[in-house]
């Protein structure tokens, strides 16, 4: 909590987007908490657990599921007070930046899509949002219908504003050439992909859970629209960006990008399950268990496969040596922490949607607390890691004020 006091102020000219991320990790922490709610507390009422579901647990006589859900409830607060304070230092550090010579130049080199960090941030906001009137708001789910038109409607603002980034680069580029494909020896390029996947999750939250068919519909246009412009989007940008690491060899600074692509996995993943339940509910589309097993077992995979990789590569290039345990400082290292919440989260969802719900391994059975332990592991890694990028990068300490004012 001491962290908002203890911030770095007036960056100015070093300010980066990136910093968004910071709070993009925060907000992710505070979901994968509500995760534990979510598949391992009962709801039959509703498709997520509310405080009207929590309440009779927590006041029960067993007093270990008492805690651990108290506990989980307190992370959430937790992790969503970091994921506020952070984000609106972000947005008044972003506000200064804007001012200088160095966002001019952003907007002007391959880095202009660094950019979007700040409406993929803003869109976890709204996530953030909805589990915390949900998990701490007595009664609010009678009202769901109306409040399913507060997150269409910020979705909405978010998009256009993320699509306004997304042209603005590729007006310029497009009619300039100005892109350095040397440069591009990375997949920073795909945080727009990141971003647009992560507004169409949100889109498809009310088209999987509002009983409007109306809300629903508008859910699933939303989600259909920025989930085929992050595919199209990510495509072009994934061949490129191997194409120049094949040739160049990675940017070392920027390697913890071949990561990027477990979150963006993650959030494809879920989106794809939300529509199903959509056209589930509303359109007779009817799914099998299986259909969600074979879903969530695919983009595990392919997470797995990116995991691997981009850990050997980091690895080899002595990533986690420099920018981590090391003196040198990256915006970008904040990166480290999405790949590690959404590989937790859809991890989860293998678990529970996948192998519990098809029969393959039955809940809270050794096997289950079995695959549950690897994902507990990585959630805590994560979260140390976070922390010790905030010491770095973040707070105020006297060697890294010291070597601002030699640096300036």
């Amino acid at each position: 909590m001491a962290l908002r006091t203890a911030m770095r102020r007036d960056l100015k000219e070093t300010y980066s987007p990136l910093f968004m991320l910071a709070s993009l990790g925060n907000g992710g922490m505070a979901v994968t908490f509500f995760i534990y709610l979510m598949f391992m507390t009962p709801h039959p009422n509703t498709p997520i657990p509310t405080f009207d579901s929590l309440f009779p647990l927590i006041t029960s006589e067993n007093r270990l599921t008492s805690g651990l859900i108290l506990l989980a409830m307190g992370l959430i607060i937790f992790f969503a007070f970091r994921h506020f304070s952070l984000l609106i230092w972000n947005l008044r550090e972003y506000v200064k930046f804007r001012k200088t010579d160095a966002h001019a130049a952003l907007r002007q080199s391959n880095a202009e899509v660094s950019l979007m960090a700040i409406p993929l941030t803003l869109a976890m906001s709204v996530n953030v949002s909805f589990i915390l009137g949900a998990v701490f708001v007595p009664g609010l789910w009678n009202y769901v219908e109306y409040l399913f038109v507060m997150p269409l409607v910020a979705f909405s603002a978010i998009g256009v504003y993320a699509m306004s980034i997304v042209m603005s680069f590729f007006t310029r580029v497009l009619s300039t050439g100005n892109f350095d494909c040397t440069r591009n020896n990375n997949l920073g390029q795909m945080v727009p992909v990141f971003a647009l996947t992560m507004i169409a999750v949100g889109f498809a939250a009310p088209a999987a859970m509002s009983t409007v068919k109306l809300t629903a519909s508008l859910g699933m246009l939303g989600s259909i629209f920025f989930l085929s412009a992050a595919g199209l989007l990510g495509a072009v940008k994934f061949i490129l960006g191997f194409r120049s690491m094949l040739e160049h060899g990675i940017n070392k600074e920027n390697s913890v990008s071949l990561w990027i692509i477990i979150p963006i996995l993650t959030l494809v993943g879920i989106t794809g399950i939300r529509l199903l339940h959509g056209l589930h509910h509303h359109f007779e589309f009817h799914t099998q268990p299986v259909m969600f097993l074979i879903l969530t077992s695919l983009v595990a995979s392919a997470q797995l496969l990116f995991g691997m990789l981009g850990f050997f590569v980091m690895r080899r290039v002595e990533y986690f040596k420099t920018y981590v345990d090391g003196g040198v400082r990256s915006p970008g290292s904040y990166a480290l922490i999405c790949p590690g919440v959404a590989f937790f989260v859809f991890g989860m969802f293998l678990l529970n949607p996948g192998l519990v719900q098809n029969g393959i391994i039955a809940k809270f059975s050794p096997a289950y607390f079995l695959v549950l332990l690897p994902l507990v592991f990585v959630q805590f890694r994560t979260i140390l890691v976070m922390f010790k990028l905030d010491r770095k990068l973040l707070r105020v300490v006297p060697s890294v004020a010291d070597a601002d004012a030699v640096a300036a």
